[in-house]
């Protein structure tokens, strides 16, 4: 890579860095342009040349935020091996996540009616595409075997990752809610609603 090369990498991750700062720091309503461009000290061109717009450096972060996320579940869903251990390791891995990058959390869930989202779909969804597809080729043969319920690929998805996504919204939210419980709690049941009777 060219030092110019490096130096284009370093300046987007910097505005992603920032981005997520701010929007750490001051809700969605403090989510601007001249708030980012400041916490990171580079100029509004760079932005643009590097993201085209802020929705662009916004989608780009959710990106990343769900590709973390998303790797984690893979990671832990891949160390398993049965599928009542797989669903527990995804449902812990989940919340562990959120307790442990409550800014990449918050941002991802925050994001999920932005405007932004759709303006660039095709991309957030390429990127999410592999991740997904390693998680759902995991369940595949326990859904052949009979194990996991057989039900189209997004209703598995929402079964497996839905009701941990919205509990961690609400615990994001600042809804009063145990984190510890639930990582004690929720595996069992989720894994009681894919089990195949």
């Amino acid at each position: 890579m060219s030092p110019k090369q490096t130096r284009g990498t370093e300046t987007a991750r910097r505005l992603l860095d920032a981005a997520l700062a701010v929007h750490e720091q001051d809700g969605p309503g403090g989510f601007t342009v001249p708030a980012v461009t400041a916490a990171s000290g580079i100029s509004l061109g760079s932005l643009y040349h590097h993201y085209g717009s802020f929705d662009g450096l916004a989608a780009a972060l959710y990106q990343r935020c769900m590709a973390e996320l998303l790797d984690t579940l893979v990671a832990a869903l891949e160390r398993t091996r049965t599928p009542h251990t797989g669903v527990r390791a995804v449902v812990r891995a989940y919340l562990r996540f959120v307790a442990e990058h409550p800014a990449q959390a918050r941002f991802i869930h925050a994001s999920a009616y932005a405007g932004y989202l759709p303006a660039h779909a095709a991309a957030i969804a390429a990127s999410k595409a592999p991740r997904i597809g390693r998680m759902l080729a995991w369940l595949a043969p326990h859904v052949r075997s009979g194990q996991i319920v057989d039900l189209p690929a997004p209703l598995v998805e929402m079964l497996l990752i839905g009701p941990v996504a919205e509990l961690s919204r609400r615990w994001l939210a600042g809804a009063d809610i145990d984190l510890a419980a639930a990582e004690r709690l929720l595996p069992d049941r989720i894994w009681a609603s894919l089990r195949a009777d």
